[in-house]
């Protein structure tokens, strides 16, 4: 008797099963078409991705050889690069193209570097790279209060790049004659444990060049 059961207990689940396979097997059916594409399409999308990053970074040699003997023509390149690659190569290309017509227009460089400075979607690192890029290019020339202006938030301690934050604002005190103002930076790069040898060592130079004008 319990076989019997057994047996009408399996046509009942088998008749439900069946029922709801005509009822909803074009929603599943679509539900699985869909499945299929998207992965499709992400292994499609994420191929691309690499075939495009394998494409930016041999024309980004290409050019970083190209600068070696024809800067005009690595900095257009560059120019292209930053135009239509990649997120991670647009960037280098923007350094580079910046770093390249600083050899010919130091004014249409440091424009270059603030507008990377001021685009927000690289990342706030990358900006202030930027802002010490055109601090060193404006050093020479700019002013004080300008220099100030562009790198003494950078100069902070614990910041990342504080150590050629503080070299720039006591180059451009050096520059003006300020021995207050330079020497007050030249004190902070000394008195850090963390500053690089090769700031420490140019800090020593400026701080003779001071004492010398003060003779």
């Amino acid at each position: 008797m319990a076989d019997i059961f057994d047996e009408v207990e399996e046509d009942l689940r088998r008749a439900r099963f069946e029922e709801f396979w005509k009822k909803y097997w074009p929603l599943m059916a679509a539900l699985a078409a869909v499945v299929i594409l998207a992965i499709g399409g992400w292994r499609f999308y994420d191929w691309r991705q690499e075939q495009q990053s394998a494409a930016a970074g041999g024309r980004f040699e290409a050019a970083m050889r190209l600068s070696r003997t024809n800067a005009a023509e690595a900095e257009a390149q560059f120019a292209a690069i930053a135009a239509d690659a990649p997120t991670g190569y647009r960037i280098l290309a923007r350094f580079r193209q910046a770093t390249e017509l600083a050899g010919r227009d130091k004014e249409a460089a440091v424009k270059a570097f603030d507008a990377i400075a001021a685009d927000s979607a690289i990342g706030p690192v990358l900006q202030d790279v930027a802002r010490i890029r055109a601090g060193y290019l404006l050093v020479d020339t700019a002013t004080p209060a300008e220099i100030a202006r562009r790198v003494e938030p950078l100069a902070a301690p614990g910041l990342p790049f504080r150590h050629s934050a503080r070299e720039l604002l006591a180059l451009a005190a050096m520059r003006a004659g300020d021995k207050a103002a330079a020497d007050k930076w030249l004190q902070a790069i000394q008195a850090d444990q963390e500053t690089p040898q090769g700031v420490r060592g140019r800090a020593e130079l400026i701080a003779a060049v001071m004492a010398g004008l003060a003779k």
